[in-house]
């Protein structure tokens, strides 16, 4: 049974969105949402909701803006070891998959409008400077993708941003430690870009990029890597430990979880192999949230 033209345009726009990568925007929104509710007694639903919106439509406009402004480099042949993407696979043109891109922005921008009317001009000069980088992130001349500074602009935006600016909109506050806790959520998804950038460090120097990882070579950027998902683990702890002393096993079991990682990662050869550390990496992520969330929740009671 064939798909019509409708099915078969859906299936690639979704496919150019990367639903996978959306967890990278959702789950340090879900850690600030507990500490608000945990910490300040306060969930303010509607901005919430909005804030979700707007963190997925800026994640699907930053992919389709990278699928694009790659694809029209010619970055994503034939002989690219990750994922297919649209331009570089020849399923759509530059142009439209930029269109995409726009469309996603000018969602992001109306539900963040909703956002900025409870958080104000803090929230308006994030979200502004979170779509800017949407679109810096692979286009212009100095691309972000292309440079060494990629896992520190993805800590303060999938990291600190998302986690403190969640706390603020939803319970009007902020503080140390709801800081702390966005740059432990945030550089598990900086690992998950090292990862990508170690797999394609070899094309990457091709096209001209310098990428963290080609800087440090493989030994340095698996040296990174686990110390990324390891800081992460103590960083969590250390914020919380306060509260409780049950903090602790997250900085045992994070910190063991991290090295086993890293050795894995160090196994693995680079080929389309390792984009199954890319999904390890992002389920540690999602692990160490749910085990923030679930200690945030039970010193709420």
């Amino acid at each position: 049974m064939q798909m019509d033209g409708s099915t078969s345009s859906l299936k690639l726009w979704l496919a150019g969105a990367r639903p996978q990568t959306l967890a990278l925007s959702l789950t340090p929104i879900a850690v600030g949402a507990a500490y608000a509710q945990a910490i300040y007694h306060r969930l303010a639903l509607v901005p919430l909701a909005a804030a979700v919106l707007s963190a997925i439509a800026i994640q699907i406009a930053t992919n389709l803006a990278n699928d694009s402004a790659d694809g029209a480099r010619g970055a994503d042949g034939a002989d690219r070891l990750g994922p297919q993407r649209l331009v570089g696979a020849g399923l759509m043109p530059a142009a439209r998959v930029r269109r995409g891109a726009v469309v996603a922005s000018l969602v992001a921008a109306l539900s963040g409008f909703v956002v900025a009317t409870y958080g104000g001009l803090p929230i308006v000069a994030v979200g502004l400077a979170s779509l800017v980088c949407a679109w810096a992130y692979s286009s212009g001349p100095a691309p972000i993708s292309a440079s060494p500074l990629g896992e520190i602009v993805v800590v303060l935006f999938f990291g600190v941003a998302a986690v403190a600016g969640t706390v603020w909109i939803a319970a009007g506050a902020i503080d140390a430690n709801s800081v702390l806790l966005g740059v432990a959520i945030g550089l598990p998804a900086a690992a998950v870009l090292t990862v990508n950038n170690h797999r394609d460090r070899a094309q990457d120097a091709r096209n001209g990029r310098h990428t963290l990882a080609i800087l440090l070579g493989a030994r340095g950027t698996i040296l990174v890597y686990g110390c990324e998902l390891a800081a992460a683990s103590l960083l969590a702890a250390y914020a919380l430990l306060l509260r409780s002393q049950a903090a602790i096993l997250i900085a045992l079991v994070g910190c063991g979880a991290a090295f086993a990682r890293a050795v894995r990662l160090a196994h693995t050869p680079i080929s389309r192999a390792m984009n199954d550390q890319l999904v390890a990496t992002l389920r540690f992520q999602i692990a160490l949230a749910a085990a923030v969330i679930a200690l945030l929740l039970s010193v709420a009671r």
